[in-house]
This record gives C-alpha cells, structure tokens and sequence, in this order.
C-alpha cells in the first residue's frame, strides 16, 4: 500500500525508518538503550516529596540525549532550555528537559556553539524567536544518534559523532530560505565565513572549523545588540555578506541554501586548540553519517554486550540497559596515549597512557568505580593513574563535595586484585586525611575534637543553605578514616592503622541518644535546637539531607550503628518507620525527591539503606525495597523516562544496574557485595577478567520477588551478601524466588555481613 503522506510528515516517517528495528522482538542491548531516559522527572505527587519550590522544574535525572560515546565528551545535543536560565538554576547546567516543547537548538563539540536549521525569518541571538516547536512522536535516541522534526518549518535534523567530529545531518524541504544559524554564545567570541563551504572561529582559547556539503547560496554575520536595552533583530546588529566578526558577545553567522523537498545537507564541526589543528582533524575525517553512525553503535555494542539478561519485561530491559549507557558515559577521556597534555605547571608533555577527568566521589565514588573495576578494568587502571598523576601536580589527592572518598576507590580496586601501585598513592591519601591545609573542610577541628560543628542559624524553616555541613563531614570522614586504617594495615604501617581505625568512631560522636538521631552540635559542643529530623537541610549539619537520611551514613560499621540503636530489635523499627512514614517537611530542598516514606532515592547519602536489612536479620524486606524502588523511581511517569533526581555522572544509574542484576556494593572500598532481589531471569556479567558471573532467579516475577534459597557454585547459600573472592573466578548464583518471604534465609546472626564492630 501507497501512503499519501503530506510532505512534512513523509520526512518524519522517513527520519524514524533508521529505527524501525526497535519494534521486533529479539533486541540486542544496544537496541535497548534510549538515551532520553533520565530525561524526564517523576510526576506522582507522593513520589515526588515536597520539591521543587513554587516556579521550578522538578529535577529530572539531568541526563543528556544526545549523541555520544564510551566515556567521551557529551556536548552534541538538542537544547531545549536556555543555557542561562539553566546557569541561573542553582548551577544546574543541562541544556534539555523532555517536557519541554520548544527546541531552541543543537549543541556542539565546541562549547557554546549552537547550530539551529530554519525556514524563513529568524532573530538574533539571545532572543531566539527562531525557537521551533518539535513533534515529540519523531523524537529518537539511540546510543551515537539523535533525530528529531520540526512541523512548522518542515526541517528534520540528525546527530551523530565519532571523539573528534560532530555530525549533523539535515533534511530540508523545498524552500528559497533554508538557513542555518551558528551562534557562539554570549561572551567575546570570533567567527569567519571561509569560501562557500567553510565556517571557523574560536572562544576561551578553542577553536573550531564547520564543513557544508552545500555551497552557502548566501551568508553574513551577527552579534547581540544590547545598546539601549534593545535585543530585537536590527541594522546594525545583522551583516549581510559580512565575512568575519571577532570579540562580539552571541557573534554568529548566517548561512543561506536554496532546497529541493527532502533534501539533505551534511554539516562537520571539529574543535581544537587552534583553527590549524581543527582542520587537520576534520581532513582526516572521511566517513559518511551512516559510517559513523555505525560505528558509534558498534562502540555501544561492545560495551553493552558486557552484561546480558534473559527475562523480565521490555520496559524493564530497556531501564537496564539505558542505565548502563549512562554509567559508561563518564568519566570522560581527556588525553588519548600519545596526545598532548598540560599539566598544573602548564608545561607541556604527551600522555603516557590515556587520561581520564575525575571521578565525582561523592556521587559515583559510592558505586560506579565498583561497576567500572568489574566491567572496565583496564580503564579503570587508567583512572588510577590519573588520579595518581594529578594529586603529584597537585600535591593533594582529588576529594569532590564532602568526604575523602578516593581512598574508597584505591582501596576498593586493591581488594579486588586489580593490579596497581598502591603503596604510591598512599601519601596522598594520608596527607588529606592529615594535613588541614588540604582539600578535607574543617579537618583541624575534626582532628581536635572529633566532629565538625555548625553555627546555630536563625531561619523561619529550612531548608538552611549555608553551615559547615557538620553531620555529614564526620560521618564520611570516619568512613573514610576506616578505609585509610585498612590501607595502612595492608601496607603494614601499624601505627597509622591504630591511628585511623580510633578515627572511624568519630561518627558516634555524632548521636544524640535522646532523640536516637545524629544530630548537630554547636562549638561548645552542645546539640543544636530546634532539630527537626524530618525536615531536609542543604548544609547545615546535613548535606542536602534530612536527619532521617543522613542518620544511616554509617556504611563501614552497620553494626556498631544497630549497637548505638539497642540492638537489632530496636534498628529494625527504625528502618521500618524510615521507609514507611509519609515524607511531608515544611521546607524544601531541590535535591530531595523520590521519596519512598522518608527514604530518597534522588540523591547520595541513604541510597545505600534499602540494603540495611541484610545486617539485621530480615532480608526479605531488602528484597521487597529493592523492587519496589526499582518499580518507583525508574520510568513510572507518563514518558516511561524518568529518575528520581539527578543522574550525578552515572551515580543513579549504576544504582540501578547494580540492584536490578541482584546485589549492590553498600561499602564500594569493601570486596563484600549485598544481596537484593534480581529483577531478571538471568543475567551474565562479563567480568573484565574474562570470567563470567552468572546469577539466575527460577520462578522469577513480578510476584515471585522473594529468595527462598539459594546456591553458589551448586552449594547451598544462607546468607545476604557475598565476596569479590566468591566470584573473581567465575561464578553461578542460582536463587530460586517465591511469592512469601522466606524468614529463615539469611537471617542468622552470623549470616550477617562484616562490618567494623563484630
């Protein structure tokens, strides 16, 4: 059958053909990751807690759309948010959120440079009244492309990018006025009309070059003109058949093409230190779309072919798999072996090996290093390098937001087996544990007194923004003085294990037996009041945390944690009071959402405590949490797209991967990995080693979520966690599930995982 589709909706139909495979059974993984997940935000009320304030966008996973690679830049993209509401938003800078209707352009490789595709009349940056409505049915993601169609003007635009170079592919209709805008942004910037093919120009010391396929029918320049306040399109604002621009602030150009209906014009940027450089990489760069596009895909391939699950729904393979993409975007490779690199001295040097940007250890330092190490290790090896070789030109060890936690990750690979150096890089972690000069905040009064205090601030409610985060600071430093006490133990340093493993009780300096809470102390040492443990607070004395959150950030010594409650009777209630009564504070706090009772998934400090049950003899409730917040948190909205709260570079993600093969790393600088519920019949994880680790759930289903027993290897298995040792050969967990809780597995005391109190 022939269909008569009108011009504009044939291009969309011919823009989404690249993708019909995705309708057929049978997907491979790549065919399952969707990008635009973790785009959207949760929409149900009582999921949501009590954020955003009144006037913003509830947080979505933050997480970008767009083309790209295995932990390689993410610029190319679709913005459909303006860069400085985006700044303006607490620093929040993404540039796309899926609900939003309005496409205001595409990214590029270039930072700050917008390409947007028009028909007919358009206006000068920043006011953008060529923003264009886009058809969200046409909307396509898949890992190394983006498409996406605009009805009013009938252009249809696809992405794709190798490391260098971005691609741009765009369908245009019959028209006398196809343009294509580049605009730089604001701050001075440069741009050059080259020829009738060529665009260069550069910002902050880069540099790019843009290719046409099309010679340009016409062009000119632009910059913003602000003078007297006026923003709109004028005279003196718009050059026609002007060459260059140079220091302008949003300076852009114009380029003008005559098309036949569904015609495609291909556009290449690259970007690099100089123009010179940037065009040499773009000569060197003679694939086509399609081969590119492909050979994104295959990178994906590669990679998502790691781990491979049998069973559970469509939707529940597609939130794995796109998860996984996202735990492998970042970190980001900045310097392939052999490139040119700077240091801090800015002296200039090759790189040894391939360097990647830092890893953020307050978010994915609490799970996606574990993930990497078993997926990744030669990668991984890399990171410690990096890490290494930037604390040497800096002289401290890299630390992000609260805690010290790179020692989770040295420590944690060590435990592991992956091979390194690490009696090289203790220094540097003994420095910032030592040294108040360092990156640590308030060391030389944790080092005195044994805590961090905050200053008692007078606020009509919280949440309070500002405070030294006292709460927080000790907890993760006493997990991280644990850690470092395991380190010097496995170097032999006796005195600094002593030393450290007397700090890892800090955190108990912190609990306020009277309300049964950590709670804050002033300087003299006295209890903060008023404190209210359910309402959430950015800094003072919890970080972006309510006291019901941040009280469970005990990690290395869950047991030293039900000994301060009373025992495991009394830890019990109150883990059953956490994740069951309604979240409902007066104050607000952004980064607070997802909310299963008081419990948030949407951010770091208690993402680890659906696990707690396994210590306190009552696993079958981890199991029950653990699908239910896989259930919750993960593309229960109207788009099937959303995250609890941000993405935080992989850190929610990998929650996800984690818990949804069966088992989570509460402790990631411990080779011990706590038991959850699988949510898939089977799942077989490639480990780096060459070794597989298989873990099949018989009688598996929505239903049937709880472990009724369970072999290692064909011999029974009774308890709720395992060791990196158990699997490091190769390994076969088989669980078979039920419909009831199964009381007696796991549940004995000495089935319990290890902690630092015994």
């Amino acid at each position: 059958m022939i269909h008569n589709f009108p011009p504009k909706r044939l291009l969309a139909v011919v823009l989404l053909c690249g993708l019909a495979s995705n309708s057929v059974a049978g997907k491979t993984p790549v065919e399952y990751a969707n990008p635009l997940v973790g785009t959207a935000s949760l929409d149900d009320p009582k999921l949501l807690g009590n954020a955003p304030p009144p006037g913003e966008e509830t947080y979505t996973g933050f997480t970008y759309p767009g083309p790209a690679l295995p932990h390689r830049d993410i610029i190319l993209g679709p913005i459909n948010k303006d860069l400085t509401e985006a700044a303006g938003n607490h620093g929040i800078i993404f540039p796309y959120v899926h609900s939003r209707r309005t496409m205001l352009g595409f990214s590029s490789l270039m930072p700050g440079l917008t390409i947007m595709p028009v028909v007919g009349d358009w206006n000068v940056p920043p006011d953008r009244t060529y923003a264009s409505p886009y058809e969200k049915a046409s909307e396509k993601a898949s890992p190394g492309y983006y498409s996406v169609f605009f009805p009013d003007s009938g252009i249809g635009t696809e992405l794709t990018t190798t490391e260098s170079t971005g691609f741009y592919r765009i369908t245009f209709p019959q028209t006398e006025r196809g343009t294509v805008l580049m605009d730089l942004g604001s701050g001075q910037s440069s741009i050059e009309i080259v020829g009738d093919h060529s665009v260069r120009g550069g910002r902050g010391g880069r540099s790019f070059v843009a290719e046409f396929s099309k010679p340009f029918k016409a062009f000119g320049t632009f910059r913003q003109n602000a003078r007297g306040g006026a923003r709109g399109r004028r005279d003196d604002a718009v050059f026609p058949d002007s060459r260059s621009i140079t220091d302008a602030s949003y300076a852009g150009s114009y380029l003008e093409f005559s098309t036949t209906a569904g015609e495609q014009i291909l556009v290449r940027i690259t970007t690099s230190r100089t123009v010179e450089a940037a065009q040499q990489q773009l000569d060197a760069e003679t694939r086509s779309f399609a081969e590119v596009h492909q050979a994104a895909k295959d990178a994906w391939s590669e990679k998502l072919n790691l781990i491979g699950v049998k069973g559970g729904t469509e939707k529940q393979r597609e939130l794995f798999y796109s998860t996984l993409y996202n735990s492998l975007l970042t970190p980001r490779l900045i310097a392939k072996k052999g490139a040119p690199i700077r240091g801090r001295n800015q002296e200039g040097g090759i790189a040894e090996y391939d360097r990647y940007s830092p890893i953020a250890f307050w978010d994915t330092g609490r799970n996606q290093i574990v993930l990497l190490t078993l997926l990744e290790p030669d990668v991984k090896t890399n990171i410690l390098r990096t890490h290494l070789e930037m604390a040497r030109e800096s002289g401290w060890m890299h630390t992000s937001f609260y805690g010290d936690h790179a020692v989770f990750m040295y420590l944690g690979d060590w435990e592991r087996g992956l091979p390194f150096d690490y009696a090289s890089v203790y220094e540097y972690l003994r420095k910032n544990a030592t040294d108040p000069a360092g990156p640590r905040g308030d060391l030389a009064e944790y080092l005195q007194k044994g805590w961090v205090h905050d200053d008692f601030q007078k606020h009509p409610s919280p949440p309070y923004a500002d405070g030294h985060a006292g709460v927080d600071k000790t907890l993760e430093y006493s997990w991280d003085d644990y850690a470092l006490a395991q380190f010097a133990k496995k170097l032999g340093k006796e005195d600094d294990y002593k030393m450290f493993l007397a700090r890892a009780h800090n955190y108990t300096n912190m609990f306020d037996a009277s309300t049964g809470f950590m709670r804050g102390r002033n300087a003299d040492g006295s209890w903060i009041s008023p404190f209210d443990p359910c309402e959430p607070y950015y800094n003072y004395m919890m970080k972006e945390a309510t006291g019901w959150q941040n009280f469970w950030l005990v990690p290395h010594d869950v047991q030293g944690l039900i000994n301060l409650m009373g025992g495991r009777e009394n830890f019990l209630k109150k883990l059953d009071a956490f994740f069951n009564t309604p979240y409902q504070p007066k104050g607000i706090a952004r980064d607070v959402t997802g909310m299963v009772g008081l419990y948030c998934q949407g951010n770091q400090p208690d993402q680890q405590t659906a696990y707690y049950y396994d210590y306190a003899g009552q696993p079958w409730k981890t199991q029950e949490l653990i699908r239910k917040i896989l259930r919750l948190m993960y593309g229960s909205d109207k788009y099937g797209l959303a995250y609890p709260g941000m993405d935080d570079q992989g850190s929610t993600s990998s929650w996800y991967v984690f818990s949804a093969m069966g088992f989570y790393t509460v402790d990631p600088s411990s080779p011990n990995y706590l038991i959850g519920s699988p949510l898939f019949d089977e799942v077989t994880l490639h480990m780096g080693n060459g070794k597989d680790l298989i873990i099949q759930a018989e009688n598996n289903s929505e239903k049937n979520l709880y472990i009724q027993s369970a072999t290692l290897n064909g011999q029974p298995w009774n308890q709720p966690w395992f060791s990196h040792a158990d699997i490091v050969n190769g390994a076969k967990f088989v669980f078979t599930m039920g419909p009831q809780p199964n009381p007696d597995w796991g549940s004995a005391p000495d089935a319990a995982p290890p902690s630092m109190t015994r």
